[in-house]
């Protein structure tokens, strides 16, 4: 992984994003040090089919202002 300074980010900040695009991750220094990460986004995270989380959008909506109660939440994520 590359190393990139505050000052390099400062003043190329475009060919940094130019670099970030083409999947590049960089470790940016500030005065020596490593103080940040940067890497491109993540285009599709893991996340398994089960996860009761994905389609909650699916369950019903039987708060006050069409939200899910704290009842129902639990009665998805734990079967309670």
């Amino acid at each position: 992984m590359s190393t990139l300074t505050m000052l390099e980010l400062r003043t190329n900040s475009k060919k940094v994003l130019d670099r970030l695009a083409r999947g590049e991750s960089l470790i940016l220094t500030h005065r020596g040090k490593p103080v940040a990460r940067l890497q491109p986004p993540v285009e599709n995270p893991d996340v398994s089919p089960g996860d009761p989380l994905l389609h909650l959008d699916q369950h019903g909506f039987d708060g006050p202002g069409g939200r899910l109660s704290n009842k129902s939440i639990d009665r998805t994520l734990y079967g309670a």
